[in-house]
């Protein structure tokens, strides 16, 4: 069975790049050394892996690739750092809609997705 990568690479100038493969090694290579001068990390190089997740539904994995790219810096910062109380925190809404439609307690949108496996690769030996 065919294995999905949802990846996020760190820029040398520090944004964070977010993409989709089926071959995490060999596309993280293709992003370091700058195959296509079109892409995003082209002039940001050099990029280093910093988060991975495996699916096995391509599906499942673009959906995931969407929903991390909408992530503000600080909860793409608690995902390098596998800090789930940290992303439920900053994915609570606590402003005056939120307490008009969902009460005193503010809507949390955070979610740990248990049939994925995350793993944060920052600082990982042989990796960086």
């Amino acid at each position: 069975m065919k294995t999905y990568w949802v990846y996020m690479l760190l820029c040398a100038d520090e944004s964070f790049y977010t993409g989709i493969t089926s071959s995490l090694e060999i596309r993280v290579g293709q992003h370091q050394f700058g195959v296509d001068p079109k892409c995003y990390t082209f002039s940001r190089r050099p990029v280093k892996l910093v988060h991975a997740s495996d699916f096995r539904n391509v599906d499942d994995a673009i959906a995931w690739e969407k929903h991390l790219k909408r992530w503000v810096r600080a909860k793409k910062m608690a995902l390098i750092e596998n800090d789930w109380p940290r992303i439920q925190k900053l994915a609570e809404c606590v402003n005056e809609t939120a307490a008009k439609f969902f009460g005193e307690s503010s809507f949390d949108s955070a979610q740990d997705d248990t049939g994925t496996r995350a793993t944060a690769v920052l600082g990982r030996r042989g990796r960086d």
